[in-house]
This record gives C-alpha cells, sequence and structure tokens, in this order.
C-alpha cells in the first residue's frame, strides 16, 4: 500500500527532530555559494535546527596559507574599553572579524565601582601580551567544560598556524626587600593578596575593580586593604592607599596590591628601585602566539568536550580550527527575530564539527555576537549577522582577519 506523502513529509519531520535533540544541530536550508571576500577569504550562511528552533549561521573561511593573509586581535586601543566590532575592524582595514572573549560588563554587585569593559582571558596583539586571565571565580559567561580555566586561548603562532592553548602569567616584583612573584596583567580583577601590573595598555578607566571579589566569588565586597605604588625608570616615583585612575604614561607600571600584596607594596618608599618582569607562557608550546584570545574550547581532535550544555540555547560565536591549523572558521549566529533561540554550546561544538573543524573555541555571545565582512572595493565592512540587541553591542575586542585585495 501506498503511503501518502503527507504521511512521508510528517515523518521526516519528525525524524528530523529527533536527530537535533540526540545528535545536536542539524543542518536545513542552506546558502551553500561561498561569495570570496577577499583571495584566501569567503563568507557563507546557513541554516541549521537545534533544540531551540532553527538557527542561521555566518561563517567565514580562512586559509592561512594564502599569500598575504593574516589575523591579529581587533582592540580599540586600550584593554579597558569597548568598540562595536564594525568600528575595530574598520580602524585596521580587516576584510572579516567576528567578537573576541568575554568581559567585565556590569558591576551591579559592587555599587560605585566603575565596569571597566576588560576581557576575561588572556590576549595577545601583534605579537605582544596585552593582558593575563583573571582568577576562574571572577570570570563572566557560562560555565566553563570541565577541565578547563579562564588562561584558555585561541591564537595563531609565529608558524602561522592556529592552535588551542593556555597562556600563564609569569612574572615577579623585585624591592629592597627581595622578590615577589606578580599576581596579574592588566586585568580587571586579581587574586587574594597578591600585586598586580598595570601599564599603558590598560588605559584610563579606574583601577578599583581589580580589588573587588574573590578568586571564587565575583560578588564578594572589594578588598578594605589595598596600596599602590607607580614605577617609572626602575624607580617608585608616587603611592597611593587606594586604586586610582586615568592614563598610565608609557615606560611606567603602576602596581596594586590587595590584602597582604598591599601590605608588601606598602613597605616600598618614593625613590626606591623596584624591577617588574612580566610575561605570558604557552602551555606545552615553544612556538610564540603572534596573535591569542580568551574563551573556551569546545571541540578538540575532533570530539566535542565531555560536559558540554545541551539544553540552554542563545545566540553564539566561536572560531574552529582545521587542515592543521591552516584554516580558520569565524562562526557567528544570528539574532534576527526569527533566528534568536540559537544554539546550545553542545549544537555549536556538532556545527563546527560539521563544516570541517577539529578543534573548537567559543566566544562572546548574546548581544555581543558579530561577524562582519568587507567587499571588494568597500571602504567599511558590513555586519552580516543581526545582532540580538538590535544594535551592535560595544565589546573589547575581536579576531580580525586581514589580506590583500
Amino acid at each position: 500500500m501506498r503511503v501518502p506523502d503527507s504521511r512521508v513529509r510528517a515523518l521526516a519531520t519528525v525524524l528530523l527532530a529527533w536527530c537535533a535533540l540526540l545528535a545536536g544541530a542539524t543542518p536545513g536550508t542552506a546558502d551553500a555559494a561561498w561569495t570570496e571576500v577577499a583571495r584566501g577569504v569567503a563568507y557563507r550562511t546557513f541554516d541549521v535546527t537545534g533544540v531551540g528552533g532553527p538557527a542561521r549561521v555566518h561563517l567565514v573561511s580562512v586559509d592561512l596559507r594564502a599569500p598575504g593573509v593574516g589575523v591579529d586581535l581587533l582592540t580599540p586601543g586600550a584593554v579597558a574599553a569597548r568598540a562595536p566590532l564594525s568600528q575595530l575592524a574598520d580602524a585596521r582595514g580587516a576584510v572579516a572579524g567576528v567578537n573576541g572573549d568575554f568581559f567585565n560588563i556590569t558591576e551591579s554587585q559592587h555599587p560605585g565601582v566603575e565596569a571597566t569593559g576588560a576581557p576575561v582571558g588572556p590576549a595577545i596583539a601583534g605579537g605582544r601580551a596585552l593582558k593575563a586571565a583573571v582568577p576562574r571565580g571572577q570570570r563572566f559567561g557560562p560555565a566553563l567544560p570541565p577541565g578547563t580555566d579562564t588562561r584558555e586561548v585561541l591564537g595563531v603562532g609565529v608558524d602561522r598556524r592556529a592552535r588551542l592553548g593556555r597562556l600563564t602569567l609569569d612574572g615577579t616584583v623585585t624591592t629592597p626587600d627581595g622578590e615577589l612573584a606578580l599576581g596579574g596583567l592588566n586585568q580587571y580583577a586579581l587574586p587574594v593578596d597578591s600585586v598586580g601590573a598595570f601599564s599603558a595598555d590598560w588605559g584610563a578607566v579606574s583601577r578599583v575593580r581589580a580589588t573587588c571579589g574573590t578568586d571564587t566569588d565575583r560578588a564578594a565586597p572589594c578588598a578594605t586593604e589595598t596600596y599602590e605604588v607607580t614605577v617609572r625608570d626602575g624607580r617608585v616615583v608616587a603611592a597611593a592607599d587606594a586604586p586610582g585612575r586615568g592614563p598610565i604614561a608609557a615606560g611606567s607600571e603602576v602596581l596594586v596590591g590587595r590584602e597582604a600584596g598591599a601590605r608588601r607594596l606598602r613597605a616600598l618608599e618614593v625613590g626606591d628601585r623596584v624591577g617588574v618582569r612580566h610575561r605570558l607562557v604557552a602551555e606545552g608550546s615553544r612556538v610564540p602566539y603572534l596573535f591569542a584570545v580568551g574563551g573556551y574550547p569546545v571541540l578538540r581532535a575532533g570530539e566535542p568536550l565531555p560536559g558540554l550544555d545541551g539544553r540552554t540555547a542563545a545566540v553564539r560565536s566561536a572560531v574552529g580550527i582545521a587542515d592543521g591549523g591552516r584554516r580558520l572558521l569565524l562562526m557567528a549566529l544570528d539574532g534576527g527575530p526569527a533566528y534568536r533561540t540559537g544554539l546550545t554550546i553542545a549544537e555549536v561544538a556538532s556545527v563546527l564539527d560539521e563544516v570541517g573543524a577539529v578543534d573548537g573555541f567559543s566566544l562572546d555571545g548574546g548581544g555581543s555576537s558579530t561577524l562582519a565582512t568587507r567587499d571588494r572595493g568597500a571602504a567599511s565592512v558590513t555586519v552580516r549577522n543581526h545582532p540580538s540587541g538590535g544594535v551592535e553591542r560595544p565589546v573589547p575586542n575581536g579576531v580580525g582577519i586581514f589580506a590583500g585585495r
């Protein structure tokens, strides 16, 4: 007996829904055609069906082997600053980009304390370390997968290969009374009892936030015992009982201490010799990063990380690595009304796997998710997805793609 077409279509719909529930996002209708942005850089969109409903994926493929193609961190010029992704891309002449790391977006738990806008994880731009990672308990964003922490990065090394890794701060402060370990570099939260260094890269935003919360509780009160000293040309030139604000002169560093760290700094006097040394060290690799951005891994060696959330759907951004680190896949979901439910983190890992990524890395999502490309001959980029807030949210950094036209 012939089964009516309507019954066949209904059965197919049910099967697709079950596949989505069991295996993650399911490919649907798609504009499979790639549009060339520049040599080695192409863009396309396609639709998937997740547990929350339909989602539209915006994808940029970047061949790092193509002549003239490069990747770097897009920033507003300071760690503690934000700007729309399109503005960051245009300022650098990027041909494509996606938003970057999660960041200190609010300070409602600390009335009167200024939100810094600074990112959570480490950051390297042009081969230069800009900042280190905040303590795990101080991060913003969804829960981290088991076994990961705030030091996770996606980056490209001097060998022009992309890879996932971890960047750890290695730093010391040498004083007349001895040496102490540096607990932070240009970060909005310092470990309890530590001393952190702030350079001109930080910007003009108040440094008070660095002494609020604890290593395990972002909402904990600000430290009552703090101290700050300014070091210029190897000598202490100023000191204060509380962290300050305002630009830091090139060649100077401000040391901020909390609890035990504050007591160590309080022993210093103007004129004392102080040495400050810091660098970011890549765990398990001797290949220096030219570029690195924070976030967290979701796919490693072709397998999703254990414990990924498969229930909470949202608009998200991510980056995939393919072809032995020679190809990057920038991805952002559309935040338009028809697609605003988005995908779960587990579904993002599944989509990255489907488009050929071996490793995958989650970036900030929600209203931050933004992907832009520049048409040939155009003076500026065009935002390709619809930000879920209706307009671009200012972000602290992004992944920028550069190429000869």
